[in-house]
């Protein structure tokens, strides 16, 4: 399922904090740090597989009530870092429900395994002749 991150946006609640670190006046000043709640159960976006597969991936981000919470506090504008939430959201949903391909055993080719025994041959061929008194052909 596709799913773009305008989908996502009336599930979503921020909450908006003051960050922590070296910045000045901006940091005591400016509420820029950006937390995102995305409330999983109750979202109509996914079906009961895609939500059951999502709390297998996610489960260490999960709070007990079934919320995933992202936290950004790496920019200096509360909006960039409500953008940045809502990126890495989109991402962790989009790598949770990707499902590899099942990998098809294959035997090699008679031809590649030909080449490999010549391949082989010939360097066997190449040490003897290295040796003293080495074989010729």
């Amino acid at each position: 399922m596709d799913f773009s991150k305008q989908d996502l946006l009336p599930e979503i609640t921020f909450k908006t904090s003051r960050s922590g670190g070296k910045g000045g006046q901006n940091v005591n000043k400016v509420s820029t740090k950006a937390e995102l709640n995305f409330d999983l159960e109750r979202s109509p976006l996914f079906s009961a597989e895609q939500k059951d597969r999502i709390r297998t991936k996610l489960q260490n981000r999960l709070s007990a009530s079934g919320m995933i919470q992202v936290v950004t506090d790496e920019e200096r504008s509360q909006l960039l870092n409500k953008e940045r939430c809502l990126d890495k959201l989109h991402s962790l949903l989009r790598n949770a429900l990707y499902v590899p391909k099942k990998r098809k055993a294959t035997k090699p080719s008679k031809a590649s395994v030909e080449q490999r025994l010549k391949d082989k041959q010939q360097k066997a061929v190449k040490k003897l002749n290295r040796r003293k008194g080495g074989l010729e052909f």
